[in-house]
């Protein structure tokens, strides 16, 4: 036999799944949105622009350093696309400021590095110099990551240290910024 608050419960639970559903679905539409516009534009339309993707002379004259570009790229948009992913699915958010996760994501390549999406366009950008033999990409990819590393500084850690608190700080002392650790960090 069921109690009226029992029913209210359940009444209550659904209601948060069907919340949660709506967030996610949000969130996964949003990302989409801010994948195109950023990421996109930053690792895919602005390289074009600046080499038209026309190959160069390879780097050091070695046919060689073409794979070592393509492994970049290569590794590089998996992790784009998880670390987005990561952020719609477990954080109900975006990555884009204006619409942050609501829940702060510390799995995936997080566990490694606290930038992937930064780090991963950067490394697609310098994949495409480096297959391409174009040093142009390269100082474009240096002068992204320095906007980059303002941008973290100034605005996205201190806003994460308000919004997270301790479980932030936490992420912060055990996950590099930039330089991925050699084994995963496993949150307590």
């Amino acid at each position: 036999m069921t109690t009226g608050n029992h029913e209210g419960e359940v009444g209550m639970t659904s209601q948060r799944v069907s919340g949660t559903a709506v967030q996610r679905t949000i969130a996964v539409l949003g990302s989409a949105v801010f994948f195109v516009v950023a990421p996109c534009t930053l690792a895919g339309l602005v390289p074009w622009s600046i080499t038209g993707w026309q190959l160069r002379p390879p780097f050091l004259g070695l046919e060689l350093t073409r794979g070592i570009g393509a492994i970049m790229i290569l590794a590089g948009v998996p992790g784009l696309v998880d670390a987005f992913a990561r952020f719609a699915l477990q954080g109900l958010g975006t990555p884009a400021p204006i619409a942050p996760t609501r829940n702060l994501v510390v799995t995936g390549l997080y566990r490694y590095v606290r930038n992937p999406i930064y780090v991963a366009v950067v490394a697609i950008i310098l994949g495409q110099a480096v297959l391409m033999g174009d040093w142009r990409l390269i100082v474009y990819g240096a002068l992204l990551w320095l906007a980059f590393h303002v941008f973290v500084v100034a605005y996205e850690e201190p806003t994460l240290e308000r919004t997270f608190g301790r479980e932030y700080e936490a992420f912060r002392a055990a996950v590099p910024r930039w330089i991925p650790r050699m084994t995963p960090w496993r949150s307590k």
